[in-house]
């Protein structure tokens, strides 16, 4: 080799300017930003300290020739111009990465093949034997780069990903990269902290990444030390003496720095993962070094063992994109700001997250953020100091002690911190309401064999919630705040309910979701709006229903409907039942359950339909006698009227509004609400009769239905006690005879 080559350290984006200085503190001075890496020049010896000491590069890459191609065939002839037994012989087994932007050789994997076949056709030319092909385990690992500007090839140095560094033996679920865990260090400027001798935790230490970067830098530990192999090693010029120099070197001042570590801890809430985290500990040669301890981040979080400074926190809390739910996890990042206020006076405390919403919920003020990516996963590093005067702003509201002095809500409050006294008594409140409708709400319930219920509707004003229970789930819908509501304010009050709803409904944390509900245009309501596809089954008055607590802003169950769905199935015995706007088509199965002679299910949703169809089948009402039918319902309507059909017992719950591109007009239910009913008229036996139920505010059923039909309104009757402090819905029974008006219950 020549004494100045040309190199290509390649990393995450963003940390370029990270990997550069190392680079340079290294003696490398010929480099250059590019993104994704950082290009440099030097002799070999170069190379061989950025494979052994760089944190944050993921490969070293020597560059072999540079050249421009128009054609498949002079990528070929660029590639078996290089005399390739310079670089490795016919025995050693080959792999070739390409990456291209070339606008005629488009196809990577088939740049690929024309690179192996040229190396593959010279050697056989030359030697009559060939090197083999293993993607997974080469000797030589080639990198390929096209574009239309410059072709490189280039020798991988460092084989295996620079991440690897050895001493991961297991890990968790969803593990921090090792380059990802130095990065984060880097930006949290970890050296000043063990300079001066202070501490490190981790209270979310998992399998110990972050802890073992954290020893190997303050101890000034070659991050490759441990690594077995790499890229050169079987390389033709691969100077053995060299590379024994340079990792004897590493092995003395590893030995140096050892003796003055500073306290470095970590902990977790996971048995399992304090194991596997000791286990990689232990690997890495650092058990002298790390602590780490069974203890929960959320709760009575303390400081590490061994020192009264004050010192740096950084942790890699879930993300709720590969795992949990974001919603969910807000009460986990609360928790554990408000342990940080509580615990950490002093300290500087670095979480690393994709969803604002989640930092947002420790209820501190970040002074510096840094963009970071996680795979292809964007993130934001996120960096504090911990320290209650510090974070009391106008807009933040300052922190306080417990709040409350009942003992019977200490439990339920201690978390609520980071409020002022205004927004504790709120608080208070909420708790004290809840508190209150459950235990009422509970014995109504199990009197009743209900297990799916409203606990909470907005009670409290400041507190704009509407809180379900469903069986054990519980599903909590945020209003939407108006526009003067203090955003900061109204984060922190959600975070208040969510933080305390699961121990007061006697639930785990994990079965709470949490919605907002906007204003929603059109068929909004109805739209997907995650994609979780958890369904549970549950039940209600001796009927099974199919719900999903997460993908839908409703569930699929209307609960405010539960004795209207009873009134159906008094009513529906050998009567023909028609279910307009059916949505899940719960009040079908009440009809079949009633012993209905027929039911006919209509709505405009596939996914609706498809639900309605399991719910009735689950209760094992099947067969021709239950029809399914998918149209806008306004257009069948009226073609049923075209038909003569004829139904004796029919229920319309539309839409307050509807606008679906699926449907010929618009629904307005005040404007439309007297042509649709006459138009159920019109499909009505003279004995039969309507339930017409609507939960549009301030409706106001027209006057001139009178003159058409009989009209008597039944809200009283089908509102059930979980709503009666705040009805979601009027109903009324219209029929053509007024002896059909008759719905006791």
């Amino acid at each position: 080799m020549s004494s100045t080559n040309h190199f290509f350290a390649t990393c995450s984006k963003g940390i370029e300017d990270i990997l550069q200085k190392e680079l340079e503190q290294l003696g490398i001075q010929e480099t250059k930003i590019h993104t994704g890496g950082v290009a440099f020049e030097g002799d070999i010896e170069n190379a061989y300290k950025a494979c052994l000491w760089s944190r944050v590069a993921s490969r070293i890459l020597l560059q072999l020739k540079e050249f421009t191609i128009s054609s498949d065939d002079d990528l070929y002839s660029e590639i078996i111009s290089i005399d390739w037994s310079e670089h490795f012989s016919e025995d050693e087994t080959l792999a070739i990465d390409c990456f291209s932007s070339h606008s005629i050789v488009t196809h990577s994997h088939y740049a690929a093949l024309r690179v192996k076949d040229a190396i593959v056709d010279q050697f056989t030319q030359n030697t009559t034997y060939r090197p083999s092909i293993d993607k997974d385990n080469p000797d030589i690992r080639l990198n390929l780069y096209l574009s239309d500007k410059q072709c490189l090839i280039y020798l991988d140095l460092s084989g295996e990903a620079l991440h690897k560094r050895g001493y991961r033996q297991q890990a968790g679920s969803a593990p921090l990269r090792e380059t990802l865990a130095a990065s984060m260090l880097y930006r949290a400027k970890w050296s000043s902290f063990y300079e001066q001798g202070l501490p490190f935790f981790d209270p979310m230490c998992g399998s110990g990444t972050l802890l073992i970067e954290a020893a190997m830098m303050a101890a000034n530990i070659a991050p490759g030390l441990l690594r077995d192999r790499f890229g050169f090693d079987c390389w033709k010029q691969f100077d053995q003496s060299q590379w024994q120099k340079i990792q004897s070197d590493a092995e003395e001042k590893k030995q140096q720095a050892m003796h003055s570590l500073p306290v470095i801890c970590g902990s977790d809430n996971s048995e399992q993962l304090v194991g596997i985290a000791r286990s990689n500990i232990e690997s890495a040669g650092l058990s002298s070094a790390i602590k780490v301890t069974l203890q929960d981040a959320t709760t009575n979080l303390v400081p590490c063992k061994g020192t009264d400074k004050q010192g740096l926190i950084v942790t890699n809390p879930p993300y709720g994109k590969r795992i949990g739910q974001v919603q969910l996890l807000r009460t986990l990042y609360h928790r554990f700001g408000v342990q940080l206020k509580a615990n950490f006076d002093g300290w500087t405390a670095v979480i690393i997250t994709s969803e604002a919403e989640l930092a947002q919920s420790l209820g501190l003020r970040a002074f510096r953020k840094n963009t970071l990516f996680n795979g292809a996963l964007k993130a934001t590093l996120y960096q504090y100091r911990v320290n209650p005067n510090l974070n009391k702003t106008a807009k933040d509201p300052a922190p306080e002690e417990t709040v409350g002095s009942d003992k019977d809500n200490n439990k339920a409050l201690d978390t609520v911190t980071g409020v002022d006294n205004k927004t504790s008594e709120h608080a208070l409140m909420f708790v004290n309401r809840l508190k209150k409708n459950y235990k009422h709400l509970k014995k109504w319930a199990r009197k009743n064999d209900v297990s799916c219920y409203r606990v909470y509707d907005a009670d409290i004003p400041q507190y704009a919630v509407a809180i379900d229970k469903y069986d054990d789930w519980i599903h909590v819908q945020e209003y939407q705040a108006p526009k003067t509501v203090n955003k900061t304010r109204a984060f922190q009050r959600i975070n208040d309910v969510i933080d305390v709803v699961a121990d007061i409904l006697e639930t785990k944390q994990e079965y709470v979701v949490l919605k907002v509900r906007k204003k929603q245009e059109g068929s909004s309501q109805y739209q997907k709006q995650d994609r979780k596809d958890r369904k549970i089954t549950i039940k209600e008055n001796g009927l099974k229903f199919i719900i999903n607590v997460y993908d839908y802003i409703d569930t699929g169950l209307f609960l405010d409907h539960r004795n209207t769905r009873q009134l159906i199935k008094k009513l529906a015995n050998k009567r023909s039942f028609l279910n307009l706007f059916a949505y899940t088509g719960s009040v079908s199965v009440y009809a079949a359950a009633g012993g209905a002679s027929s039911t006919t299910t209509v709505d405009m949703s596939n996914t609706y339909l498809n639900w309605a169809q399991e719910n009735l089948s689950i209760n094992g009402y099947s067969g021709d006698r239950h029809q399914f039918i998918r149209d806008d319902c306004l257009h069948w309507l009226q073609q049923a009227i075209d038909e003569k059909k004829k139904y004796q017992l029919i229920f319309i719950d539309p839409p307050t509004f509807s606008n679906s591109k699926k449907m010929t007009t618009s629904l307005d239910i005040n404007r439309d609400h007297v042509a649709l009913l006459s138009g159920c008229l019109a499909l009505l036996d003279d004995d039969g009769k309507i339930i017409f139920s609507t939960n549009a505010k301030g409706f106001k059923l027209d006057s001139s239905l009178s003159e058409l039909c009989f009209v008597k309104e039944i809200t009283a009757i089908t509102t059930t006690e979980d709503f009666k402090r705040k009805p979601a819905h009027r109903c009324w029974c219209l029929a053509k005879q007024e002896s059909a008006l008759d719905c006791s219950m």
